[in-house]
């Protein structure tokens, strides 16, 4: 019998906690392609933790992963010897997300580790501000972000509210590993636990404590009451209902109209089935009430509510802007009014990705903010907030965000932040709207002095082993043959940052990268044109983002275009 079989035959005999599960292996007896999905390997733990489809078997999401995980997290916390550990726990709107939440509390305090858990769904950045607010020493919070409705995932934090760092993950991955998946996870009853303390729900004041710290943000509090602002909002089935409800409300902003059917809690999403609000299709029903309703605005957070999407009147319908251009709007705006309100620090300090738009290089010099690049994923801009704060100068930092519609404003938290993103586009909008300037021209004000940025993202897929070789092939050959020139440009620059070096390949001048090593390679070109290349960390697809400088729209479209023609031959 092979390894496939063999586990098959152990989960038909031993996974009776969740009756679902049985009731999926049986369905599944005699069919020997859909077990072998199910068993081929064991769902993978990385920097992101667990991610993957929910149903029975290794290679998917449920209480026997997710408990294999949660033993391993328990057991890599109690080996560094420190007494009264604890941790904090939070889920999103997903199939189960309760219960795998529920469950891996139970084997914390089963290990003798405090459990904190929130008592119902909350947003990502809640479980960030709960870890550090309750001095925890980790952080779980149950949640697939935008992926489709089959999909679960679990997020695992550090003391300092951001997510684990690639060698944290690495070492409890050596703990998942040694462990056996039914006999090796201790677990207690949760009801029993949360009686005898064990366990507890995570109280009002921590839920009140992070809004405060959200409402501090505010530049121009007393605008939004009397703006006349009117808003539609959906939470896209998702947990940023009740939180951002009430930041709105908060602030003033009393005229909005939520999604109805987009409204409550629904893990299946039955109407967006992928509910991502970087594409348009997760907003038609919101964009469907703005014909009704005639907004000012239309906001629409993700299922874990860390990531803000947003459509804005333009002519006879909605344009939707893309993270790059709202991050790019929201640090002018923050830099302009702190400065005209006195409460800019003294050394700012705003951080981006090396894949968001280089716009706000030029926004940061002209208000004197230092700007910081970063790896691609948020835990390493909350990396530089806690950097500021080892100093005492967390002050410094004013905002963050990456291309992927992920903003924060505040050191409160480590990660994005759709409530605080929320908030600050709402009141951008109102101020924008006192000034009798609508966000669509605010954002053609800004293109025309900073120069109109094209920012676009490609996708190339490729399958199967002789894929993944391929992939590498490309990186490789980028760093030893690059292009010296794409569509006419000149290539001028390079950066490797698995090398961790810069070359001015005009000068011959290099630069120490001091990132952390990543197989991510960056093109410079004549033009203010760049193109980033970096492999996925999670699929076998390369990433390419390309950026292009024009007088208008047409023209940098127009160049991306061109860049991205060439670049393709290139790469083959």
């Amino acid at each position: 019998m092979d390894k496939t079989m063999t586990l098959y035959a152990e989960w038909m005999e031993k996974a009776v906690q969740d009756p679902d599960l049985k009731t999926e292996l049986i369905s599944i007896d005699g069919k020997a392609e859909e077990i072998s999905d199910r068993f081929y390997r064991d769902l993978e733990f990385g920097t992101g933790g667990l991610r993957g489809v929910i149903g029975a078997g290794t290679n998917r999401m449920n209480i026997y992963t997710v408990g294999k995980a949660t033993q391993g997290l328990a057991n890599y916390l109690k080996n560094t010897g420190k007494a009264d550990l604890s941790v904090a726990i939070a889920y999103d709107s997903r199939i189960k997300s309760d219960v795998f939440a529920r469950h891996a509390a139970s084997i914390f305090a089963a290990n003798g580790i405090k459990a904190n858990i929130y008592p119902e769904l909350m947003p990502t950045p809640m479980l960030s501000f709960a870890v550090r607010a309750l001095g925890c020493d980790a952080g779980i919070i149950v949640t697939a972000s935008h992926n489709p409705a089959k999909y679960n995932g679990y997020k695992v934090y550090g003391s300092d509210g951001c997510q684990v760092t690639l060698n944290a993950a690495e070492q409890i991955l050596g703990e998942i590993e040694k462990l056996d998946i039914f006999s090796d996870v201790k677990t207690v009853d949760f009801d029993k636990a949360v009686s005898d303390g064990s366990i507890s729900y995570i109280g009002q004041e921590v839920i009140d404590d992070y809004i405060a710290n959200v409402k501090k943000q505010s530049i121009h509090p007393e605008l939004c009451a009397a703006s006349g602002l009117k808003v539609v909002y959906t939470p896209l089935n998702g947990a940023g209902n009740k939180p951002v409800r009430r930041i709105l409300k908060e602030i003033g902003i009393t005229d909005v109209t939520v999604v109805k059917e987009q409204e409550m809690p629904d893990g299946n999403f039955t109407t967006c089935p992928y509910p991502n609000p970087e594409i348009r299709e997760a907003l038609e029903l919101g964009l469907k009430l703005c014909e009704q309703v005639k907004p000012d605005l239309l906001l629409a957070t993700d299922p874990d509510s860390d990531r803000v999407g947003i459509a804005v009147p333009d002519g006879d319908g909605y344009v939707l802007f893309t993270g790059n251009e709202v991050g790019a709007l929201l640090l002018e705006y923050i830099c302009r009014e702190r400065i005209a309100k006195g409460t800019m620090p003294k050394d700012p300090v705003a951080v981006k990705t090396i894949v968001t738009t280089e716009i706000v290089r030029r926004i940061a010099a002209k208000y004197g903010v230092q700007l910081i690049d970063v790896l691609t994923g948020f835990k390493f801009i909350g990396e530089q907030i806690g950097f500021l704060e080892a100093k005492g100068e967390a002050d410094r930092y004013i905002f963050g965000f990456e291309e992927s519609y992920g903003y924060l404003a505040g050191s409160y938290v480590r990660d994005k932040d759709a409530v605080v993103g929320s908030m600050l586009i709402c009141e951008m909008a109102a101020f924008y709207r006192s000034k009798g300037i609508s966000l669509v021209q605010a954002r053609a004000d800004m293109y025309k002095e900073y120069g109109y940025y094209c920012n676009k993202l490609e996708n190339f897929a490729f399958e199967g082993e002789s894929g993944m070789k391929k992939m590498n092939g490309i990186m490789d050959t980028l760093r030893t043959d690059y292009p010296k020139t794409v569509a006419g440009k000149k290539v001028i620059g390079l950066a490797d940052y698995k090398q961790s070096v810069k070359y001015d390949l005009v000068s011959g001048e290099q630069e120490v990268l001091t990132l952390p090593k990543s197989n991510v390679i960056t093109l410079y070109l004549e033009d203010d044109a760049s193109i980033v290349i970096r492999p996925s960390g999670t699929e076998p697809k390369i990433k390419l983002y390309y950026t292009t400088v024009g007088k208008d729209g047409e023209e940098a479209a127009a160049k991306q275009a061109a860049l991205s023609a060439d670049f393709t031959k290139i790469i083959g």
